[in-house]
């Protein structure tokens, strides 16, 4: 959805329209690797986030690198994330989900979007800081997890909250906290971790754009541009809002800052993930 409102404003910048191709599966390698091997043209560009452009060099064994396949174009928005359930679950607030959790342990199937998704490494942080354990059901993808999610198939998601809002709003599923420092300004009424019970549970998927390696310095700067210019439009940001993001300053928006906090992203997760054991099988 969010690449969907950025392309609409960008092609009025780029002079042409910008196609998106939902490419699942394997928690998004295949996506990555698809642009990896594209031709360093800039008609190839990949909207990634925590999940895919850092988790993933941790539970996976990869045929590119992360860094070094890759050109930084720009840092879009941050997506923090919500712990939310099926609607039928008992618990009214994040404590009363604890005790839930605890008195089902085993019982719990918890979606993910693939292994070692943010999804997957969000509930591994709930797992370990409430010492329960539940079930984890991969799915090719956020969508589908949350299909049936709202189906009552599984019982708990911890996902970035555009995948989320809508399905809250529509009283398809529960909401108990957002794993941030703040509330959201599209769901104010979700209280934090902070506020919930769990302070400091913290997780948030930032998006960006990339491309592939060698992508000229000319490309990645109109790329840039046109990203940014899409990101400060009224509409544009009007839009974004109702999904729950949170816009980052501009300065943090450039293919410098976007590399800069990939590697500070990758040096944060990866030892913590490798030394959980969590691996695709």
């Amino acid at each position: 959805m969010i690449a969907r409102v950025l392309a609409e404003r960008m092609r009025a910048s780029l002079g042409q329209p910008l196609l998106i191709e939902n490419v699942v599966g394997a928690g998004g390698t295949i996506a990555l690797g698809r642009v990896a091997r594209a031709a360093p043209d800039g008609y190839t560009i990949l909207i990634g986030n925590l999940g895919s452009n850092v988790f993933l060099g941790a539970t996976y064994r990869l045929d590119y690198d992360l860094v070094t396949d890759f050109s930084p174009v720009a840092q879009v928005v941050t997506n923090p994330t919500v712990i939310v359930t099926r609607k039928s679950v008992p618990a009214n607030n994040l404590m009363e989900l604890v005790a839930w959790l605890k008195a089902n342990q085993g019982k719990v199937s918890a979606g993910t979007s693939g292994v070692g998704a943010g999804s997957h490494i969000a509930g591994l942080l709930i797992q370990n800081r409430i010492g329960v354990r539940f079930q984890f059901v991969p799915y090719r993808g956020a969508g589908p997890a949350m299909n049936d999610l709202v189906a009552g198939q599984i019982d708990l998601m911890a996902d970035a909250s555009p995948d989320c809002l809508p399905q809250l709003r529509a009283g398809n599923i529960k909401a108990y906290a957002v794993m941030s420092k703040s509330r959201l300004d599209a769901a104010p009424d979700i209280p934090t971790v902070d506020e919930a019970g769990l302070p400091e549970l913290y997780i948030a998927f930032w998006q960006g754009l990339w491309g592939p390696k060698h992508l000229p310095t000319s490309i990645v700067n109109r790329l840039s541009a046109a990203s940014m210019v899409a990101m400060d439009d009224p509409r544009v940001r009007a839009r974004l809002a109702e999904l729950g993001p949170q816009f980052p300053p501009r300065e943090q928006q450039t293919p410098e800052a976007l590399a800069m906090l990939q590697k500070a992203e990758i040096a944060k997760w990866w030892p913590i993930i490798k030394a959980a054991g969590i691996g695709a099988q």
